[in-house]
């Protein structure tokens, strides 16, 4: 009958629903009336077939302990292949709850206490607390702003970085989060050759695969060349393309044995196992018949990210849009009004009462950004922007 969801300017109460985006922010010391676009999950219902599949599974009525077979397996292949050229072998698969928990387990797993990690700050802020809650060291190498408006790899610091720190593993972010980067070829063998030279291992946390616009394309990592498959471990999910974060399932592909055993002990050592049915059910589900949604939803992505950029250039030109080339996070340069961190604060959550992420919390070379997630109907965003226009503007 064809999927069901894709009006997505339909503005839906998620208050009182124990929301981590609505519901709690008072208890993180944000005031109770703000509008948030902070973390990263959508405002849509996710897929119709998803729903109808998790409708279904509930039905049954027993919810025991649930692995998965060949189905499964090839629901999520089939999208890989399709979306981003890569084949994958069944053997490869390791399903964890989450990425951040696949992160985690592979500082655990590949490095030892007081050994150096290397990231490209600003990045994602769990990158950073997974390396330091488990006792290793944060090494960046920062990403730099050109003149054109994109974030850019210093190779030369990133080689720099290894050597002087001997990292042994790399924890990449791509597409970046927050700055939007969606990494060329060049840019991803360049980063590979100098893991492969110094023997540094990969984890490349690729949740937002699915999410780029324009001409740019998302390159898995370890696709790129055969030894890049023998050094890095790929973190993928349909959390975010489907709006199934709450759910818990991501699937992670290790094609090295010994790395895969490896990181499958480490997973055994915390006393994990199978995953949540429901989330089994609903990725199944949203990889075989989600492409009319997920295709829906990145139309209105794109629109979104026009609407604002349109709008910050006439109403507010002081604040600079970081052109996303994917992720639905975008990411603004607030440094052109002139505050300090704590004004900038005070401004953004109690004079405009918008609740954002921070750009400190993704690292030093954050400061004076801020990370906005557009994935809302049109009328929450506009709200949002005309709130922001009235804090700056003193009205």
């Amino acid at each position: 009958m064809g999927e069901r969801n894709l009006d997505f300017d339909r503005v839906i109460d998620r208050r009182s629903t124990d929301c981590l985006k609505y519901d709690f922010a008072v208890r993180r010391g944000k005031p109770e009336d703000v509008l948030p676009l902070w973390v990263a999950d959508m405002d849509f219902p996710t897929s119709s077939y998803v729903l109808d599949a998790l409708r279904e599974r509930v039905a049954h009525g027993i919810f025991g302990y649930t692995e998965t077979g060949d189905r499964y397996f090839e629901a999520v292949a089939g999208w890989m292949e399709r979306k981003h050229g890569w084949q994958v072998k069944q053997s490869w698969l390791v399903k964890t709850p989450g990425v951040v928990f696949g992160l985690a387990m592979a500082v655990k797993a590949f490095s030892e206490k007081g050994d150096s990690v290397l990231i490209q700050q600003p990045v994602y802020y769990p990158f950073t607390e997974v390396i330091v809650d488990n006792d290793r060291r944060v090494v960046s190498s920062d990403l730099a702003l050109g003149s054109d408006g994109r974030y850019h790899i210093d190779f030369a610091d990133f080689e720099r970085k290894i050597v002087e720190s001997q990292v042994k593993l790399f924890l990449l972010c791509s597409p970046h989060n927050p700055v939007g980067r969606v990494w060329r070829r060049e840019e991803l063998l360049h980063m590979g050759e100098l893991c492969r030279k110094y023997g540094v291992l990969v984890v490349s946390d690729e949740i937002h695969q699915d999410f780029v616009f324009g001409e740019n394309r998302h390159l898995v990592f370890a696709s790129l060349k055969p030894e890049f498959e023998e050094i890095s471990i790929t973190c993928t999910s349909p959390a975010k393309t489907f709006n199934l974060a709450g759910l818990q399932v991501s699937n992670l592909f290790i094609p090295d044995p010994d790395l895969r055993r490896t990181f499958r002990r480490q997973i055994a050592a915390a006393g994990y196992s199978q995953l949540n049915v429901m989330g089994l059910t609903a990725g199944e589900a949203a990889y075989r018949y989600g492409e009319p949604w997920y295709n829906g939803v990145m139309s209105y992505l794109e629109q979104n990210i026009a609407w604002l950029k349109a709008y910050l250039s006439q109403e507010l030109p002081e604040i600079r849009m970081i052109e996303p080339e994917g992720t639905y996070l975008v990411w603004l340069d607030f440094r052109g009004l002139g505050l300090s961190g704590p004004e900038l604060e005070r401004l953004i959550v109690h004079k405009a009462k918008l609740w954002l992420d921070s750009g400190a919390i993704f690292g030093p070379a954050g400061e004076g950004f801020q990370r906005i997630n557009v994935a809302c109907p049109r009328a929450t965003l506009e709200q949002a922007m005309e709130q922001l226009k009235r804090a700056v503007r003193g009205a």
